[in-house]
């Protein structure tokens, strides 16, 4: 498969914008009245399930490029590619239908009140931070990975010497949001 069309990196750069703008929006529209038909509270380990077996495809992908098996390493990144795309829909999913949950709010009110914030002292800086990066990280990977995959694709047949630097420099990278 020769892929060369141009317009698939316009393609990349609206998906690349448009995921983030999607995830945003859902935090400040209400939320629908609607039943799911399960309780989406399992929803967060279902990501957290996702998240692992992506990261166990990625280190063994790394593990099979470093072994010269190419095959097997185009498999488990197509896996994880295609895990990520399941964690995306059911974050959007689980989002859409949530309220969201305020860090230290401990009684569940909606409201971190002042005995609240006293309690979580310090940590809520850590935990800004983290979730500061986690976002930012989780903006910026989107179109590493997917001219990342374009770019595996473009090589499929032929020397794969080109595609070696930016995989390798940012392929961590992809671990870390989750």
């Amino acid at each position: 498969m020769e892929l060369k069309n141009r317009n698939l990196n316009i393609f990349i750069a609206i998906v690349s914008i448009a995921i983030p703008v999607v995830v945003a929006v859902l935090f400040v529209l209400p939320k629908p009245d609607v039943e799911a038909g399960f309780d989406v509270r399992v929803m967060p380990f279902f990501h957290a399930v996702l998240n692992s077996a992506t990261a166990v495809l990625l280190m063994a992908s790394l593990w099979f490029i470093k072994n010269g098996k190419k095959s097997a390493h185009k498999w488990a990144n197509l896996g994880a590619v295609g895990l990520s795309c399941i964690f995306l829909l059911s974050y959007v999913t689980y989002h859409f239908l949530t309220e969201s949950t305020k860090f230290g709010d401990v009684d569940h009110n909606g409201i971190v009140d002042a005995a609240e914030k006293a309690a979580l002292g310090g940590i809520s800086y850590v935990y800004y931070f983290l979730l500061l990066t986690h976002i930012l990280l989780a903006i910026v990977i989107v179109p590493l990975v997917l001219f990342t995959l374009l770019r595996g694709f473009r090589a499929t047949g032929r020397s794969t010497a080109r595609s070696r630097g930016s995989p390798g420099r940012f392929g961590f990278m992809w671990l870390l949001p989750g």
